[in-house]
């Protein structure tokens, strides 16, 4: 097959209508997919100028980690040139939703000539449970500082806390506030109406 440049194919997220040739895909690859027709939304997919869908890959997100799995081509050929529009398309959802680490068992060697590295021992301790931690060949990519991030979110959160805790305590300042105000003015109104019954005895009992 004639070399394509990468400007021939564009990457887009998958929909419904991908589903039959993504799971050709997945079959053909062998990859397991009972559960991936489920998880669609997870999925980008190539395709040709002609409209034909050539590969696909999926990203799962799980709190600030991405994992790139379920990588299937129609047509190897064509994966020199997919791929970069594939990584660039990862890393900006990645932007998108705060990732901070990227994770794969793909074995490719454009992963690795992008940055991922086998995960270490102390890597490993941060991947996500649902992900096998047992399961070997596991690459990985620090885009950020996890450490500093986790204390972000840490203080954030007792931030929130805290602002929920003052809008409750204001909350219930104003409730009793109300209720104050409102026996007061029930109290002023019995004794407007006790003033006025007073006037209407006195004057009768002075005719």
């Amino acid at each position: 097959m004639p070399a394509m440049s990468s400007s021939a194919f564009r990457v887009r997220r998958a929909t419904i209508d991908d589903l039959p040739t993504l799971k050709a895909l997945w079959d053909a690859m062998q990859i397991p997919n009972s559960d991936l027709d489920r998880r669609l939304t997870e999925f980008q997919v190539a395709e040709a100028a002609n409209g034909q869908v050539v590969g696909t890959v999926g990203f799962q997100i799980f709190q600030r980690h991405g994992l790139v799995h379920s990588e299937a081509f129609s047509d190897f050929g064509v994966a020199d040139q997919v791929r970069p529009l594939f990584w660039q398309r990862l890393n900006a959802l990645a932007l998108n939703h705060g990732v901070a680490r990227f994770w794969t068992r793909e074995n490719s060697p454009f992963w690795t000539h992008n940055g991922l590295q086998r995960a270490d021992e102390d890597a490993m301790k941060r991947l996500p449970e649902p992900w096998d931690r047992s399961a070997p060949g596991w690459l990985t990519l620090r885009l950020k500082d996890e450490d500093a991030i986790a204390s972000l979110d840490k203080e954030f959160d007792m931030f929130v806390a805290a602002e929920k805790a003052r809008t409750a305590e204001a909350l219930d300042s104003a409730r009793k506030l109300k209720t104050t105000m409102t026996w007061m003015v029930i109290l002023l109104l019995l004794g407007l109406l006790g003033w006025m019954l007073y006037l209407i005895v006195i004057r009768r009992m002075q005719q």
